[in-house]
């Protein structure tokens, strides 16, 4: 008898019977994402990301796990508990994206243009003041919220390569 890619041996077959011990898959009810714009250089993308993450868990402490430890009990500090999704989008797909987060109400954190040519925090946050809303140049925003909020916020943008 000839198989067909859909047909598995009885040995790869799994039962998930009471006994089971094979703990569930995590889903996570929100998600974190960042949308970065799609003429970004690779060096600026990775700086941005950076960035634009290290907000969301100082905003929303529950995204943050537990500390880790190695088995010689050195200690690392916590990450965030659920994947970052990373897309990419054009200058107009992240300016719709920061109005539909900004309507939600959603955590946030942005990049814009002018903060390549700053060099620390001060000056980044007066570069972002400087700007009504919607005139910011942005190259990056990330945002935090319940799955289906955020997927409406990134729509028109794809998943980064």
């Amino acid at each position: 008898m000839q198989r067909t890619y859909k047909t598995m041996s009885y040995r790869g077959r799994q039962s998930r019977g009471m006994n089971d011990s094979t703990p569930e898959p995590i889903r996570f009810d929100t998600k974190i994402a960042v949308l970065l714009r799609d003429d970004l250089e690779p060096w600026q993308r990775l700086n941005v990301t950076a960035f634009l993450v290290s907000g969301l868990g100082t905003e929303v402490p529950e995204v943050v796990g537990e500390p880790y430890v190695d088995a010689d009990d050195v200690a690392y500090l916590p990450m965030f508990r659920q994947p970052v999704l990373i897309f990419e989008g054009s200058k107009e797909t992240l300016t719709a994206a920061h109005g539909k987060a900004v309507a939600r109400a959603l955590p946030r954190a942005l990049f814009t243009s002018d903060l390549f040519a700053t060099g620390n925090d001060r000056d980044n946050r007066a570069a972002v003041r400087a700007v009504p809303t919607g005139q910011l140049d942005l190259v990056g925003l990330a945002v935090h919220g319940p799955r289906n909020a955020v997927d409406k916020v990134l729509k028109g943008a794809w998943m980064h390569p």
